[in-house]
């Protein structure tokens, strides 16, 4: 079978959503499709480890892995800037060639709308690589005051992070010997941690109170005062700072916005197959408004829904697989311990979540997820 008789399955983004797909049509199809995975960058980065980035527990070298790696039976990997995608005739234009495609898979991610928080570009972030290197140099420098972990729009990717960060940074400090200098709030646009596991949710929140964490639920920043060191929530609430750590506002690529894809900053979808409203159009991971959190996990079940899908589609025989909504988050408690919650957003009429008291011992299940993932995607 020559290239050109192939099916063409075009697939925007390589993260957790992109790289799964492409690896399942892959073992499934090997050459007998034609399959392009695009995306700008040069390396993948699982998001757990901007934080381990940021607190120096892992340099950024070591963090980063190459997509010169991933090698897949049928799928060409290349570096491109995606300048338009038309949804109608399935075309994708970059900075070097045009795409046309029998399948498009979208699996942009989210990207930062820091316009959307005044000031917020004049201060820290940690949810870019670039931002938790930055913070590897900066934290060091803070040795006394007000330390403020602050989100500042929702829906928002690995709802935990932030929880993560506050309690990472409380062990930092004591590393330092200068935590009795500091004091660390956390500012979230959510009535709890985590909303769908109270039981996560108070156990955080004991892990708060022991560490003297002040939290502060359902608000989030509307502006930044870089010049008198204050954040602005949004119900005009100020709250000083002298180490402000944002989360900007999620949204989608703005090539997926000019595209006219999505709906209030996100791309709408059947949630259980990932179709989108043109055809043969699917949306995967942050982007998509799925209903599920925006988290590697829960991008990799939406891949393999659409993987089963098109996989049955092809072969013109039997059916793909739904989305199942289900997902595990590991979450870092500090002192070395590590959490889990289970979380099942469709089975039942309301999400739940199954929580998994810290210990040692998930720290291995955690290195574990990293390392299958390098193994199954890159050969590492």
């Amino acid at each position: 079978m020559n290239t050109a008789s192939k099916p063409r399955i075009v697939v925007l983004g390589a993260g957790f959503g992109g790289l799964e797909l492409t690896t399942l049509l892959s073992e499934a199809m090997g050459d007998s499709i034609d399959v392009t995975l695009i995306d700008q960058s040069d390396c993948f980065v699982f998001g757990f480890s901007k934080l381990d980035v940021m607190f120096g527990l892992k340099t950024p070298q070591a963090v980063r892995l190459p997509y010169k790696n991933y090698a897949k039976a049928g799928v060409r990997m290349l570096k491109r800037t995606i300048t338009s995608i038309d949804p109608e005739r399935r075309r994708v234009t970059t900075n070097d060639g045009v795409f046309d495609a029998d399948h498009l898979v979208v699996a942009l991610g989210a990207e930062y709308d820091f316009d959307a928080t005044p000031g917020l570009s004049g201060t820290n972030e940690f949810y870019t690589v670039a931002g938790a290197e930055r913070l590897r140099d900066v934290l060091p420098t803070f040795r006394k005051g007000k330390a403020m972990v602050a989100v500042c729009g929702a829906p928002y990717k690995c709802p935990p992070a932030p929880s993560e960060c506050v309690l990472m940074l409380h062990d930092y400090l004591v590393r330092l010997g200068v935590r009795e200098a500091c004091e660390i709030a956390l500012v979230l646009p959510l009535g709890s941690p985590v909303p769908p596991s109270p039981d996560t949710s108070r156990a955080l929140l004991v892990a708060f109170a022991e560490r003297d964490i002040k939290f502060v639920p359902g608000r989030r920043v509307a502006s930044v005062d870089n010049a008198r060191n204050v954040a602005v929530l949004d119900d005009g609430t100020e709250m000083p700072f002298d180490l402000f750590l944002g989360v900007p506002k999620h949204q989608v690529p703005p090539v997926v916005l000019e595209s006219g894809m999505a709906e209030n900053g996100w791309i709408p979808v059947n949630p259980r197959t990932l179709e989108t409203r043109y055809e043969n159009v699917y949306a995967v991971g942050d982007g998509a408004n799925t209903g599920t959190p925006k988290a590697g996990v829960f991008a990799e079940g939406a891949a393999r829904a659409v993987a089963t899908g098109l996989i049955a589609k092809l072969r013109q025989s039997g059916s793909g697989s739904l989305y199942d909504g289900f997902g595990t988050c590991y979450i870092e408690f500090g002192g070395g311990r590590i959490g889990k919650v289970e979380v099942d957003f469709f089975s039942g009429p309301a999400p739940t979540g199954t929580y998994y008291e810290p210990s040692v011992a998930l720290r291995a299940d955690k290195e574990t997820f990293g390392s299958s993932r390098r193994s199954r995607w890159f050969g590492l």
